[in-house]
């Protein structure tokens, strides 16, 4: 698989044909189960935006599971919303910290008692 410049000017090498055949020519192929080629379009995008020097993120920040912190939160089935220890952990939080609890509409901010605003991001 080309990476950094060498992908750069495979790219700029290439010119106007389909963008399975870039991705192929560039290496971003696997095998499926019954051998067939599977294209691997977002390593390729990935490499890419990397080799011009966009950085995406360190890969997503990783809890304790060792899964992937995804930074979404989902209502449970009793109504609560669990944050999670891993980004409770992030923040420095503790047992017995207090929020002041902000709705904004369809917004929750959650807001560390005696903050002021200047603290806030």
């Amino acid at each position: 698989m080309l990476t950094g410049s060498e992908l750069l000017a495979a790219v700029k090498e290439f010119g106007d044909g389909s963008k399975s055949a870039l991705v192929k020519s560039c290496g971003y192929v696997s095998k499926k189960k019954d051998g067939s080629d599977r294209l691997n379009f977002t390593a390729f995008y990935e490499a890419l935006l990397e080799a011009k020097g966009v950085n995406l993120g360190d890969g997503g920040q990783v809890g304790k599971g060792g899964r992937k912190l995804s930074f979404v939160a989902t209502v449970q089935g009793n109504g609560n919303l669990l944050i999670g220890k891993a980004y409770t952990a992030m923040l420095d939080l503790k047992p017995g910290d207090d929020f002041d609890i902000k709705l904004g509409r369809k917004q929750i901010r959650l807001k560390p008692v005696g903050s002021t605003e200047e603290e806030e991001d």
